[in-house]
């Protein structure tokens, strides 16, 4: 049963991220399928999650034990917005390297705000830099 004209929402304070990632990771796997996202969206959405969460620990929060990451959810039947903020003093997400050119090959970071960028209709980073939005739409038509 569609559950499409229903709006999903949560809140939640990470403080772990394994067990942070798959708590997000299942509920919002499961409010995209009852509102009818199909396998493509959720594939989208579970990577974009994952990059953000796991950056957020990682770069933000430097896997600082003390802090954590504050993720907020809503999701309908036509679009799906994440926020991903942690503790950290923020970053300029135009200093990032990109990650396919020549020069750049050989270095791990941004990869996954590329792939976060490819995957979501819209990805903004709030200043100073610590709060990500993303908004996956479904398409028209």
């Amino acid at each position: 049963m569609s559950d499409s004209s229903t709006v999903f929402r949560r809140e939640h304070t990470l403080r772990d991220l394994r067990e942070g990632l798959a708590l997000v990771q299942d509920e919002a796997a499961q409010a995209l399928e009852a509102r009818g996202y199909d396998d493509g969206a959720r594939f989208a959405i579970r990577l974009a999650l994952e990059e953000a969460i796991v950056n957020a620990f990682r770069h933000g929060n430097k896997l600082d034990p003390a802090k954590v990451v504050f993720f907020r959810t809503q999701i309908d039947g036509q679009e799906a917005v994440f926020e991903v903020e942690d503790q950290g003093p923020g970053f300029d997400p135009e200093t990032i390297p990109d990650p396919t050119h020549d020069d750049n090959l050989e270095i791990p970071s941004g990869r996954g705000v590329m792939l976060i960028k490819a995957y979501m209709t819209e990805v903004e980073y709030r200043p100073p830099g610590n709060v990500l939005r993303m908004v996956w739409r479904k398409p028209k038509g």
